[in-house]
């Protein structure tokens, strides 16, 4: 592999790593010099690789290269490191550096504290993304704007006024004790949540899937899981929810990206160890006495996972429904709930009760009624469909609806 090729992995996968360290290790209030010596690293391998070619250990270097630097900026500014050596309580022999420990539990704990910093309650939701995206998964700002639908100057705010938030604030970048994962883990579980769903279903891209973000959200959730102070049924039950979902990957959508629907699916490429991993994690949520919506929505996405359209399945996916509207009322999850019922109580039930949610600025919307009115009256679902059509934004969405509308005029 060239040089070229492999610079943007490593970028991807090392950054990310590298300032999280630093930052664990500087403070939030040095993140800009963090994020300086990590660029400043990729910059020296850009150039070295180019000329050399890449040495036999590429992360190896990374990290040697980025060790160095973080030691010469000290002896650089050597006030910076007399107050963070005190800050650390360091108590190395006179003359001994403060060490960059990259070691693999290091790493871990780095980024698991930057996760809890990250999601902090004082900036809103979408800060908590930009910056998640920017500093957890190394994402560029211009990536950011662009899957966000957004420019490159509304990020690039949006992230430097978190950054101030969170040095205005104080917030310390630790290990999160019991009370800090009790008080603030519901905000972290929601930013993860967030950004897997974005990538899952994209509504800024013209794309129906982003499998990157998907796989950053669930590392992130991963990490928790891994760690025992945070593995508690919820975040079992969150990256249970993730495993379900990204099972499917494969079969969503064609080789021209085109959507394809649940039923229409080619089950032999749904992942299979995916599966098992998710069914795995769901057990282990099931321990404890609280019951999340993640809980519920696991429950859901693995029965999603048995193809076979048996009673036992759509009266399972029906109850768990019924049970996510007691425990937090949302008006798509009351349309997607019509979908169930009609499997187990008949489209005429379903109709009614879709129909008296009146999502009329909604494409989903219509897109259900569509289907439930499909072969009970045809000119009703034909002007579902259009209706619809209207509302979809996304190519592959009104791909996917032209193509229905053309099987319900010409079968």
């Amino acid at each position: 592999m060239e040089a070229n090729e492999l610079l943007p992995q490593l970028f991807r996968t090392e950054y990310r790593k590298l300032v999280s360290v630093l930052c664990y290790l500087f403070g939030i209030e040095h993140i800009e010099q963090a994020e300086d010596i990590v660029s400043d690293t990729f910059l020296s391998a850009t150039e070295s690789w180019s000329l050399k070619g890449l040495p036999e250990n590429p992360t190896g270097w990374l990290y040697t290269v980025a060790k160095n630097k973080t030691r010469n900026y000290l002896k650089r500014n050597t006030l910076f490191e007399q107050k963070l050596a005190a800050e650390l309580n360091y108590n190395a022999p006179q003359g001994e550096e403060i060490d960059l420990d990259l070691s693999t539990k290091n790493i871990a704990d780095s980024q698991l504290a930057m996760i809890f910093t990250v999601c902090n309650p004082c900036i809103s939701n979408e800060s908590q993304i930009a910056l998640a995206l920017n500093l957890l998964c190394g994402f560029g700002i211009q990536e950011i704007a662009d899957a966000f639908l957004t420019t490159k100057e509304v990020i690039y705010k949006r992230v430097n006024r978190a950054k101030e938030k969170l040095k205005e604030s104080q917030i310390k970048i630790q290990q999160p004790t019991l009370s800090e994962i009790n008080d603030r883990l519901e905000t972290v579980l929601t930013t993860l949540y967030l950004l897997f769903s974005e990538g899952y279903y994209s509504t800024s891209q013209n794309i129906p899937l982003r499998k990157d973000l998907c796989a950053e959200a669930m590392r992130l959730t991963h990490l928790l899981v891994e760690n025992e102070t945070t593995a508690k049924p919820v975040v079992n039950a969150l990256f249970a929810l993730m495993c379900f979902h990204a099972s499917r990957f494969e079969a969503r959508t064609n080789e021209q990206g085109e959507i394809i629907l649940y039923q229409d699916q080619d089950e032999t490429l749904w992942n299979q160890d995916l599966i098992d991993q998710g069914t795995y994690y769901l057990n282990q949520a099931s321990t404890g006495t609280k019951l999340s919506t993640y809980h519920l929505e696991a429950g859901i996405a693995y029965w999603h996972t048995h193809k076979e359209d048996t009673p036992e399945k759509w009266e399972n996916i029906l109850q768990l429904y019924n049970h996510l509207l007691i425990l937090e009322y949302s008006p798509i999850a009351a349309l997607n709930r019509t979908f169930a019922l009609a499997k187990t109580n008949g489209k005429q039930e379903a109709i009614r009760e879709a129909e008296k949610l009146k999502l009329t600025d909604n494409y989903f919307y219509y897109s259900l009624l569509g289907n439930l009115y499909t072969n009970l009256d045809n000119n009703k679902a034909l002007t579902q469909y259009e209706k619809a059509l209207a509302l979809a934004k996304s190519s592959a969405d009104k791909a996917l609806l032209l193509k229905t509308i053309s099987c319900l005029i010409d079968p």
